[in-house]
C-alpha cells in the first residue's frame, strides 16, 4: 500500500527548499533594483510557511520504499514547476499560466524551450531564475534535496534511483548522502569555474553566472535574444563547447578525474563513443555547411562544432541558424537529438550508452543466427550486459519511440504542419529546447496552442525522468496493495 502521508511529508519538505531556492532570485531582483522582487519574495515566503506548516504537521516516522520514490519524484518535479510559475505570472511578465507553466518546466527539466521573445527586457530576478531553474534541475532536485533530507528524517536510496540519469546509478560511496555531496561538489566546482572564465572572456559576471548554469545544466536559457550567438566571440564559444562536453559526461567520471584517476575517461566506452559521435558529425556537418554558407574554415569549425555538442548534449544553445544548412545538416542534427548525452551527466535525449547496447545486443543476435550453437554474450568493455538490462533498454527505447509517435499524432491534431510537430516533439522529450520547422533556432514555442504546450510540457517531464518513472504511474498494479 502505498503511504500517503509519508509521500506528502516528503513533498512539504521540498517546498520548503523552494521557498529558499527562490530567496536567490529574489535577492537578484533586490540587488539589481527590479520590480519582481516583491513577486519573488511573496512566492518564497509562501512557499517555506505553507511547507514548514504541512511538513509539521505530516511528520511520522517511515522509510521510503521504491514505489513512494517515483510518486515523490513525479509529484516533487510537478510541484516545483507549478509553484516555480508563479512570479512569472504575478510579475506580468508572462500573465498566462500556461505559458508560465510551460516556461517552468522547460527551465526544471532543463529542456530550454521557450515562449518568450524579448528576452533581453526582462528584469534581472526573472532572468536569474530562469536559469537557476536549469541548474537546480540539471543534477536533480530530488539529487540535491538528499543532501537535506536525510537531517529531516527521510531515507533517500528510493528518490535516488528513480532520479539519476542512465541505465543504473553509479554510487560512488555506500552512503547515498555522501553520493549526492560528491557529485553536487564536482557540479559546483565545474559551474565555479566557468563562470569565472565567461566572466574573463568578455561577459558581465552576470551574464556569465547565467550562462553557466545553462551550460552545466544542459538547458540553453539564455539573457540574450541571440543565444551564445550574441557575443559573435571565438573565446567564449569554445569556453561553452568545452563546459557542454563535460555536462554531457558522466559526472561520476569527473569526480574520480579530480581524484587523480584521469584515465577513467578513455576507459570508459560510452565516452570514447560520445567523442567520436562528436568528430565525426562535425566533420559531415562541416562538409555540408561548407557548401551551403560562406563560413571561413575557422568559422565553419567552431559554428558546426559548437551546434553538434549543442544538440548531442541536449543543451539547444546556438550560434547560427543550423536551418540554413542543407537538409544533410539537417537530418544529422535531428538523429543526434534522440541520441544525447552519457549516462550519469545532466544530458537529456536516450543516452549514447542505450543505443550503443542495442547495436551490440542486434550484432550478437546476427552472429546467433549464424552460429545457432554459440554464446554471444554481448558486452561493453570487459563487462557482459545481462539479459534483463538488455530488456530494459529495450523497453526503454520501445517507450520513448511510442511517445514520440502519439506526440506527433497529438500536435498535427492542433493544425501544426509536420516538420514543426516532429520539431516541437522531439525538441521536448530529449530535452533539447530548439527543434526544426516553426520552433527552430531562431523561432520559439509561443504559437502552439495552450493544448499543445500541457502536452509538450508532459514530454518535457517523461523525458527527463527516464520515461519509466512518469509512465510507471500509470499503471493500475502500480496502485494496489
Amino acid at each position: 500500500m502505498i503511504k500517503t502521508r509519508a509521500i506528502i511529508n516528503v513533498l512539504f519538505a521540498l517546498l520548503i527548499f523552494l521557498g529558499v531556492s527562490l530567496l536567490l532570485p529574489a535577492f537578484t531582483a533586490w540587488f539589481y533594483g527590479g520590480p519582481d522582487f516583491f513577486d519573488f519574495l511573496k512566492t518564497s515566503i509562501g512557499c517555506i510557511v505553507f511547507g514548514g506548516i504541512g511538513f509539521a504537521l505530516s511528520r511520522m516516522n517511515y522509510e521510503l520504499r521504491p514505489k513512494e520514490g517515483f510518486v515523490i519524484v513525479t509529484f516533487g518535479w510537478l510541484l516545483f514547476a507549478g509553484i516555480g510559475a508563479i512570479p512569472y505570472v504575478t510579475s506580468g511578465v508572462i500573465p498566462v499560466y500556461t505559458d508560465a507553466f510551460f516556461e517552468t518546466m522547460s527551465g526544471f527539466t532543463t529542456t530550454g524551450a521557450t515562449i518568450l521573445t524579448e528576452i533581453e527586457s526582462l528584469p534581472k530576478g526573472i532572468l536569474f531564475w530562469r536559469s537557476f531553474t536549469h541548474w537546480l534541475g540539471g543534477m536533480g532536485i530530488i539529487l540535491l534535496s538528499l543532501a537535506i533530507l536525510p537531517l529531516l528524517g527521510v531515507g533517500g536510496m528510493q528518490l535516488f534511483k528513480a532520479e539519476v540519469p542512465g541505465p543504473s546509478p553509479d554510487k560512488l560511496s555506500p552512503r547515498i548522502k555522501e553520493t549526492a555531496k560528491m557529485l553536487w561538489g564536482v557540479y559546483f566546482i565545474l559551474t565555479f569555474i566557468e563562470t569565472a572564465l565567461l566572466w574573463w572572456a568578455g561577459m558581465t559576471f552576470f551574464d556569465a553566472i547565467c550562462h553557466a548554469f545553462g551550460t552545466l545544466a544542459t538547458g540553453g536559457f539564455s539573457t540574450k535574444n541571440a543565444s551564445i550567438g550574441h557575443y559573435n566571440s571565438p573565446v567564449i564559444d569554445y569556453i561553452v563547447i568545452m563546459f557542454m562536453i563535460f555536462a554531457g559526461t558522466n559526472f561520476a567520471l569527473h569526480y574520480r578525474a579530480l581524484q587523480g584517476k584521469i584515465l577513467c575517461y578513455w576507459k570508459d566506452p560510452e565516452i570514447r563513443v560520445y567523442l567520436g559521435i562528436v568528430v565525426f558529425a562535425t566533420v559531415v556537418i562541416g562538409v555540408a555547411v561548407w557548401v551551403h554558407t560562406e563560413y571561413g574554415w575557422f568559422d565553419n569549425l567552431r559554428f558546426t562544432l559548437f551546434q553538434v555538442v549543442s544538440i548531442l548534449t541536449t543543451t539547444g544553445y546556438g550560434t547560427a541558424d543550423y536551418e540554413l544548412w542543407g537538409v544533410t545538416a539537417q537530418l544529422l542534427l535531428f538523429i543526434l537529438m534522440f541520441v544525447g548525452g552519457c549516462a550519469g551527466s545532466t544530458a537529456g535525449g536516450m543516452k549514447v550508452i542505450r543505443p550503443m547496447v542495442l547495436y551490440k545486443f542486434s550484432r550478437a543476435e546476427v552472429l546467433r543466427l549464424i552460429h545457432p550453437q554459440a554464446v554471444i554474450p554481448v558486452r561493453l568493455g570487459n563487462m557482459v550486459i545481462p539479459r534483463e538490462i538488455i530488456a530494459t533498454i529495450t523497453g526503454f527505447f520501445l517507450f520513448y519511440m511510442g511517445l514520440f509517435v502519439f506526440g506527433i499524432l497529438f500536435m498535427s491534431t492542433l493544425g501544426l504542419d509536420l516538420a514543426t510537430a516532429l520539431g516541437s516533439v522531439v525538441a521536448t522529450i530529449g530535452n533539447i529546447g530548439p527543434g526544426i520547422g516553426e520552433v527552430g533556432p531562431t523561432d520559439n514555442f509561443a504559437h502552439i496552442p495552450a493544448a499543445g504546450k500541457w502536452c509538450l510540457s508532459f514530454l518535457m517531464l517523461a523525458g527527463r525522468l527516464e520515461i519509466f518513472t512518469v509512465i510507471i504511474l500509470f499503471s493500475r498494479s502500480f496502485w494496489r496493495r
